[in-house]
């Protein structure tokens, strides 16, 4: 019996870190809904190449310094095949700010020219280990499908964009788009912890 715990536990370990992408992993497609109402899927967009997928949210510090250049990421790598598909994985309960109704005024007063999802189970945001806000997943298409190809930050310096040295989205972008293997596969995602439902 005891043997039988063990391997039980050791399977479900085994489990719940495979729920967790890392890089080269297939990533699920998923249906949530936005601000608009509308249930969204990465399945919809036809001509993408890959997607930028980031967790965030309204109330984080992290996320608002960075909100700007959320925008700028989708105004520039939409048109090249690469659209900002925006998640909200906070639990409104622990963080009101972070309410659906709370999403949509935000999205209106600063212009998102993105989905902004609500993960209302967190399920997505568990699926891929998501831990913080901003936290980025860059996926490309390929034969195999959505390919995990970066995860981490957005760049090296929240608080001052004008001092940014390693543009690390954009990087792995740019080696995707040329063919070359991805210079930073993964980096520390820095910002809120996510506000995970209390069971």
């Amino acid at each position: 019996m005891k043997q039988f715990s063990l391997a039980l536990v050791a399977f479900l370990i085994s489990f719940g870190a495979a729920a967790q992408y890392k890089t080269g992993d297939k990533a699920r497609d998923f249906k949530l809904k936005n601000i608009d109402g509308k249930k969204v899927s990465m399945s919809q967009y036809k001509e993408a190449k890959g997607f930028i997928v980031i967790f965030t949210c309204n109330h984080c510090p992290w996320s608002q310094a960075y909100e700007q250049r959320i925008i700028d990421l989708d105004k520039k790598y939409k048109p090249l095949g690469y659209p900002v598909i925006a998640l909200n994985p906070n639990d409104p309960d622990q963080q009101p700010q972070d309410s659906f109704e709370e999403m949509k005024k935000r999205a209106k007063k600063y212009g998102y020219t993105f989905p902004y999802l609500v993960d209302e189970d967190q399920g997505v945001a568990k699926d891929y280990g998501a831990t913080r806000t901003p936290h980025v997943y860059i996926l490309n298409k390929e034969a195999e499908g959505l390919m995990v190809r970066y995860i981490g930050a957005i760049d090296d310096n929240t608080e001052y964009p004008d001092r940014v040295s390693q543009r690390y989205a954009e990087d792995a972008l740019q080696d995707l788009m040329e063919g070359t293997y991805v210079r930073h596969g993964n980096t520390k995602a820095v910002g809120c912890t996510i506000k995970w439902k209390k069971s």
